[in-house]
């Protein structure tokens, strides 16, 4: 790793897109360097993807392993065809619902893109953002973007600037700060090379959005079982993280359930002289006062929640927590996307 990279920070308004920075972060894609840039999704750290040296800089600047495949971006529907094999129709059903969004679709790659990319898997995992600056740069470079979550492996994504600051500063060649991400959680994975798709990484795009469109989806049992000894067809399914520097404890069961016991977590822990927060939501703050809580969103509107938890999990870091205590949610729709992060991201799950 070379420890001498000046990381350029720059600004850009989404709705005012600044295109001198655009073409000077697409001239370092072409040069085989790295741009850090927001999505709808979470930040990524970018290189082109038909370069492996670049590529490899993404998993030496993020101490990812190399055998967990990387996503790349496009801008067109049309670029796919550049990519993929095979491009079924229901992909194309699929494709014109959901993309521009936050969904990534796994389908049979073309010998163009490498193993480095693939982990050495026959199929590639392909999305076009929805983003106005992560689009315009894609664009400006003419070149897919492989992109995964730009922070430090094991961590929880970066969903601001200011994470990827923290994580990467003086290891990518420039850090594009847009602002917040919107959803806040990675896209949607969906495997398009089973006879019914099957999600292999639940998002922002849900299960009931793709039963809608193609009447039939399922998720990969490993999702159901959380079972970290497989071998991953979609970025994030083989390895823990999301996970903070505090221990992470999540409860599940009724509300009521749920508040009693962190309650008497929380004091147990208080006696043994550790630093603990709560992961609160709108509806039980009440009942932390005097605690220390963040209250991650609205169980009533599950997008605040998305949009917040990797943030507040690294808050919980800069607040010296050694434990945090986190509700669970209801699992249909967006939820399960957020329990399956909260999952990965807790050492120890409790049902209550």
């Amino acid at each position: 790793m070379d420890k001498n990279i000046k990381t350029k920070i720059v600004k850009v308004d989404p709705n005012n897109i600044d295109y001198d920075i655009i073409k000077e972060a697409a001239q370092i894609i072409n040069n085989g360097g790295t741009v850090v840039f927001p999505t709808e999704t979470v930040y990524g750290i970018g290189a082109d993807a038909l370069n492996d040296e670049a590529v490899d800089k993404i998993f030496k600047a993020k101490g990812r392993p190399q055998d967990n495949p990387l996503i790349v971006h496009i801008a067109n529907f049309s670029d796919l065809y550049d990519l993929a094999s095979e491009v079924p129709e229901k992909a194309k059903v699929l494709a014109d619902k959901y993309w521009p969004g936050p969904m990534t679709m796994i389908l049979n790659k073309k010998g163009i893109l490498s193993d480095k990319i693939t982990a050495g898997l026959k199929t590639a995992a392909i999305r076009l953002p929805i983003n106005e600056i992560a689009l315009a740069l894609i664009r400006e470079s003419k070149k897919p973007i492989a992109a995964p979550s730009a922070n430090t492996s094991g961590k929880p994504s970066p969903t601001e600037a200011g994470h990827v600051i923290d994580d990467l500063m003086g290891k990518v060649d420039m850090i594009i700060d847009g602002g917040s991400t919107y959803i806040g959680l990675e896209s949607t994975v969906v495997d398009m090379t089973t006879e019914i798709p099957m999600i292999l990484r639940p998002g922002g795009v849900t299960i009931e959005d793709i039963v809608k469109v193609l009447g039939k989806c399922e998720y990969d049992p490993a999702i159901i079982k959380n079972d970290e000894k497989i071998i991953p067809k979609s970025p994030g399914q083989k390895y823990r993280h999301y996970s903070p520097k505090a221990d992470v404890i999540m409860y599940k069961g009724s509300i009521e359930n749920i508040v009693d016991n962190i309650v008497q977590d929380y004091e147990k822990f208080e006696l043994e002289g550790r630093n603990i927060g709560i992961m609160s939501t709108l509806q039980t703050e009440k009942y932390y006062t005097g605690k220390n809580t963040i209250c991650v969103g609205d169980r009533n509107n599950l997008l605040t929640i998305s949009s917040n938890l990797f943030r507040d999990l690294r808050k919980f870091d800069e607040l010296g927590m050694d434990v945090i205590l986190a509700e669970s949610v209801d699992e249909k729709g967006l939820g399960k996307a957020i329990m399956n992060r909260l999952g990965k991201a807790a050492g120890k799950v409790i049902n209550v």
